[in-house]
This record gives structure tokens, C-alpha cells and sequence, in this order.
């Protein structure tokens, strides 16, 4: 297991914690974002970025303001991509000359992706339950945005999500076309949960690695670091 390192991100008047974590022989940097009810240290994504490490990917977390501060509720967007553009700064350097993805568990997925949309740098993109509309509100799409984004972009979502239908997520994914990429988990939740698997929040997302690895390792390219 590589140890992490909790690192502060300067955004503005103020700074958010993080964690980075470079395993020896790294060629590539995945930045994760947690979703709405969670933070940087929340054991889904802590299991998800021990695992990546041990696939050989450096990884860094972080918290959003409102988390930070022990609000319940998230930023608005342009609060979000600042944060997102400031941590992408501290891991392009600490990744010189190394592909650095941006990614993250539904909101903070759906944030990295509009950040990409508005001009951040990043190697592609990972979202992890993408939350293409709020739950029975299908009329709410959040997917604009992503059709202008023309970099490698791994989907991996559930088919028991209900903030994505098999079919609507589909349409999505095909519209987008040949750099996207889409993985969906049979019987999973919004939570990655199957139904009758008994596995801790971080057993779930260590679960998810060995997928989001292959890609990375597939898709990376030099260029953003």
C-alpha cells in the first residue's frame, strides 16, 4: 500500500485538503474529486486510490470548499472548476512531463467534466457513476456540456443507478462517439453496491481499479504534466 501524503490546495482567499500519492514507476496521475455527500477521505475513494496505486497510478484527492468548511451542501460550478483547476495545478507538478487525468465519484465527476468542457488541461477524463439527472427527473439532463469534450473518457456506472438509465447513458455514449468509452457494472448502484455482496465502501471502490488502470494504460498519451 503507498502511503499518501495530505498536501493543502491554495484556491483563492483559501485552501481545500488533499491527498497525493505517487507509487514508484508511476507514468500516469488520475485526480479524484468525491461525490456530493462525501469527502476527500471518504473510504470509497480512499480504497479506489490505494488500489489505483497499486496498479502503478499516482493519484491525488481532494476536498471541495463546502465540504471543507462542514457545509451539506455543494458549490455551485464555478466554485467547483476553480477548485478543480487549482488541483489539477499541483498535480501536473508534481507529474512533469506525465499524462494527468481528472475524474471523479458523481458530482465530482460531473465538476471535472465541466471544467474539461471550459478549458482545463487534462488527459481525459473518468467518471465514476456519472449523474446524467437527478433521480425520476429524466427531463433534467446534465449532459450538454459533454459533447464538446473530445478527449478519452471512461464511463463506469451501474445499472441499478438511478441517476442513469441503461438506455439514456447509452444515447450519451454514442452521441459522444469514438472517446468515450463505456463500462457498465451489472447489478450496481449509484454506490457501486450489488445487491447480496457484502464489501465495505472501500473494498467497493478498490473494486474499480483494475478497470480504470487498463484504461489509463490504454488511453494515456503524453503531453498534459
Amino acid at each position: 500500500m503507498e502511503p499518501s501524503e495530505n498536501i493543502r490546495i491554495d484556491v483563492g482567499d483559501g485552501a481545500v485538503s488533499g491527498a497525493f500519492a505517487r507509487p514508484a514507476g508511476a507514468v500516469s496521475t488520475l485526480v479524484v474529486a468525491p461525490g456530493a455527500g462525501a469527502g476527500f477521505d471518504h473510504p470509497f475513494l480512499v480504497g479506489f486510490t490505494q488500489a489505483l496505486n497499486d496498479q502503478g497510478v499516482a493519484t491525488l484527492r481532494f476536498n471541495f470548499p463546502y465540504r471543507e468548511a462542514g457545509r451539506r451542501f455543494p458549490d455551485r460550478a464555478p466554485t467547483a472548476i476553480a477548485v478543480w483547476r487549482a488541483a489539477m495545478d499541483v498535480a501536473i507538478s508534481r507529474s512533469p512531463g506525465e499524462p494527468v487525468w481528472a475524474g471523479g465519484k458523481s458530482f465530482g465527476g460531473r465538476m471535472a467534466s465541466m471544467a474539461v468542457a471550459a478549458g482545463m488541461a487534462a488527459a481525459g477524463l473518468v467518471l465514476l457513476g456519472y449523474p446524467l439527472h437527478p433521480p425520476g427527473k429524466p427531463e433534467t439532463m446534465r449532459d450538454e456540456h459533454l459533447y464538446g469534450i473530445d478527449l478519452p473518457t471512461l464511463f463506469l456506472q451501474g445499472t441499478r443507478d438511478p441517476f442513469a438509465t441503461v438506455q439514456e447513458l447509452d444515447q450519451v455514449v454514442e452521441r459522444i462517439g469514438a472517446t468515450a468509452t463505456l463500462q457498465w457494472l451489472v447489478e450496481a448502484n449509484h454506490s457501486f453496491e450489488i445487491k447480496g455482496a457484502r464489501r465495505s465502501p472501500a473494498e467497493v471502490g478498490a473494486a474499480l481499479a483494475p478497470a480504470v488502470a487498463t484504461f489509463l494504460r490504454e488511453s494515456s498519451r503524453p503531453g498534459v504534466g
